[in-house]
């Protein structure tokens, strides 16, 4: 970057700070949302919610799935990082 264009897009550097680690925080979350070691322990303890009766039975079969789809997404296919 030259003088002259690093001096005019001198005002947008904190918005480009802003963007960078907003970039960093999604990032990590992709990376939570898609660990094999979270979701299964989400789903262990929606096992033990529905075993506890905090949750009905209909509840635990749609988290379930949410969960395995996630779970297969993240071993199979490339997550939402991946695909920069």
């Amino acid at each position: 970057m030259g003088l002259i264009s690093g001096l005019l897009l001198l005002p947008l550097a904190p918005a480009r700070g802003v963007m960078w680690v907003a970039e960093r925080l999604q990032d990590a979350a992709e990376r939570e949302l898609y660990d094999p070691g979270v979701i299964r322990a989400q789903l262990a303890a929606l096992n033990e919610d529905l075993d506890e009766g905090h949750i009905s039975l209909a509840e635990f079969e749609v988290e379930e799935e949410r969960l395995l789809d996630r779970l297969y997404a993240a071993q199979t296919g490339p997550t939402p990082t991946n695909r920069r």
